[in-house]
């Protein structure tokens, strides 16, 4: 776990994500219903009465003009969705809670403490301090928890406000319908939203004191917890011990000329331009095939814990291919493997310091601000040389990109810049598919013999309300990864920054694909007239943004069982379960387990993004996404523990 110094900046994607939703509420609350003028010669909005019998409902008020092909959800299909995640998210934590107190599966869930008792997790997760969150996951964790916190702050009084105002408002309109609570199962929510309410209807006036309301709330809770976070970080630095990395700054693409070498290149800089704080240097020899043995050496023992491991608990040698054929001395092997990569480690560490140097190095300071001026003060005129950052902690170091030139991660970065939007426009597809499954009718017209199974009453409610959001989240899971290795090639030298960009590219990701790509999915030419014509674009978006909440609800629904399923860990689960044919699969108990930031932080800021964006159009998706930040919040907690 890093306790880096950019901790504060997780805050910045945050801001942005809820001033771009504040500024869509506002679009939609003044654009959706706006009264004709006098000069507007168009005829005045009718009162329309779509009772709708099924699932076929058409979407009503000034929406309906560019969706009016879209088949509402209506709420027995919300309630099926509803339904089946509540369920499938008790059993899974159900089985959590009965599997982690049973010794086989001690390992998967407790392996740093197997034969520890365990006490019931969800009073554990809530009596912990933050102290406590401090110890095991480091400031990190803190941030993390910390947004989760905010979050429920938030949208404990949205809910408040939309479900207790603007709900009952909504619903109470006659835009769409006059009232009639005898088929209420088969209403559209369309009735529970913005677009129920008569246009001119003076009760949009509480729609527009929400938005400023919901605004000045959330700007002086997030000013409440910027500040609460900037204090925790300064209380971290005052009350830990100076650390090597405080007074180092890492120094790259090092100009060196003919007949000098690195170490001397830097010796006389540093001693000529910072001869007061400088102290001393490291300069970084190139030691490929070091990092390899030692990389060869650590999954080597890896292997033979868990050999050992499986050796111990089933009384029983390993076995061939599947556990299926003879016994195989794979300890005898491995041992002896690990003995020569011993020795050829020895033989590489005694000659490392005889190799390349590469153009970069550790340069130490007597002070972290002598450090610090070297670090935001330009040190050449060639801004492609003598370039010096923070100088990344001991076990954060990732060494590949060490001697690679400006040049080099230039093209890099643009590489994976041009990488990264093809991957959004492939998603894109994935997005135009997911969308066509909850028009019902085009389906029926794309898949002609699924008319008799679609028709059925069920099965169209699991189609239109469940389906989509649930493909969307598998394709969507194997996103952080690839956002990753993005990362990974662009040339960082720390574990932590490749984090951090993977972060801000899931954060882009998911902004545009998950949200815009899925507003924007009317008809093509309205897409091509909120591109030919900007001036349009927020009154578009109040069109298209109110259009899609049925989707966007079956969204958050559906999220609840794949947060609940960080409890249950399945991929380790199930390599645990394959016992003698998953000894390579089994965890690591030596190493303290990480949370993977790039994927959890973009995600819990789409869901904020969707809650703010829906509490003045759809405020019957604020209760779902309550709930989500609430499982969120004791599920990570239990997890940073």
């Amino acid at each position: 776990m890093v306790d880096p110094l950019p901790i504060p900046r997780l805050q910045q994607p945050l801001r942005i994500a809820i001033s771009s939703c504040l500024v869509a509420c506002a679009a939609a609350a003044v654009k959706q219903r706006e009264p004709p003028t006098p000069t507007d010669h168009r005829a005045p909005p009718r009162r329309r009465n779509l009772t709708p019998p099924g699932p076929g409902n058409l979407r009503g008020a000034s929406a309906a003009g560019a969706v009016a092909a879209r088949v509402a959800m209506i709420l027995s299909a919300l309630a099926t969705s509803v339904g089946l995640n509540l369920a499938l998210t008790v059993l899974l934590a159900a089985a959590y809670t009965l599997l982690r107190g049973r010794p086989p599966y001690a390992e998967v869930y407790a392996p740093r403490r197997p034969y520890a008792p365990l006490e019931p997790w969800l009073p554990a997760a809530w009596r912990r301090s933050e102290d406590d969150i401090h110890a095991a996951a480091g400031l990190d964790g803190v941030v993390f928890i910390r947004i989760f916190v905010f979050s429920i702050r938030v949208f404990a009084a949205a809910a408040v406000l939309g479900v207790g105002v603007l709900l009952p408002v909504n619903f109470l309109g006659d835009q769409l319908r006059e009232i009639d609570f005898s088929d209420l199962p088969y209403k559209s929510i369309d009735l529970f939203s913005v677009s129920n309410v008569q246009d001119g209807s003076k009760k949009l006036w509480l729609h527009f004191s929400a938005v400023y309301i919901m605004t000045a709330i959330t700007c002086y809770l997030l000013y409440h917890e910027y500040k609460y976070i900037s204090c925790k970080r300064l209380e971290y630095f005052m009350t830990s011990k100076p650390l090597p990395q405080h007074f180092t700054v890492l120094v790259r693409a090092i100009p060196v000329s003919d007949g000098v070498s690195v170490s001397d290149a830097v010796d006389k800089f540093f001693r000529e331009y910072h001869s007061s704080t400088y102290l001393s240097h490291t300069v970084v020899h190139q030691t490929g095939k070091l990092r390899r043995l030692l990389n060869d050496a650590e999954n080597i023992c890896t292997k033979l814990t868990n050999l050992k491991y499986v050796h111990r608990s089933s009384g029983d040698a390993p076995r061939k291919f599947l556990g299926l054929f003879g016994r195989n001395d794979l300890l005898g092997q491995y041992q002896k493997r690990l003995e020569d990569v011993e020795e050829n480690v020895r033989l590489e560490q005694s000659d490392a310091t005889r190799r390349q140097e590469i153009p970069a190095a550790f340069v130490s300071f007597r002070s972290r601000y002598g450090a610090a001026n070297a670090i935001y003060i330009r040190q050449s005129d060639n801004p492609t040389e003598w370039q010096t950052e923070h100088a990344p902690d001991p076990h954060d170091v990732y060494w590949p990109f060490f001697s690679t030139s400006f040049m080099e991660r230039w093209i890099a970065k643009f590489v994976v810049f041009v990488a990264s939007i093809l991957l959004i426009l492939v998603f894109l597809l994935v997005v135009a598919f997911v969308q066509g499954l909850t028009y019902l009718e085009q389906l029926k017209q794309w898949l002609p013999f699924l008319r008799n199974i679609l028709e059925i009453a069920v099965v169209s409610q699991l189609v239109t309300g469940y389906l989509p959001s649930v493909i969307l989240l598998f394709i969507s899971s194997y996103v952080p990864s690839i956002m990753k290795l993005f990362s990974t090639m662009q040339g960082f030298v720390s574990v932590s920054g490749i984090e951090r960009s993977a972060c801000n590219k899931m954060l882009r990701f998911t902004i545009w694909t998950v949200f815009f790509a899925n507003v924007l999915t009317g008809t093509a030419l309205s897409k091509a007239e909120i591109f030919l014509n900007p001036k349009e674009i927020p009154s578009k978006l109040a069109v298209l943004v109110p259009a899609q909440a049925s989707f966007f609800i079956a969204y958050v629904v559906t999220s609840w069982t794949s947060i609940t399923s960080e409890l249950t860990q399945t991929a380790a689960l199930f390599c645990h379960l394959l016992g003698k044919c998953a000894k390579c699969c089994r965890r690591d108990d030596s190493k303290a387990p990480s949370m993977p930031y790039h994927s959890e932080i973009p995600r819990i800021l789409l869901f904020g993004l969707l809650g703010l964006t829906y509490f003045i159009v759809a405020p019957l998706i604020l209760p779902f996404v309550l709930v989500y930040f609430c499982l969120g919040y004791f599920i990570f907690r239990n997890q940073n523990l």
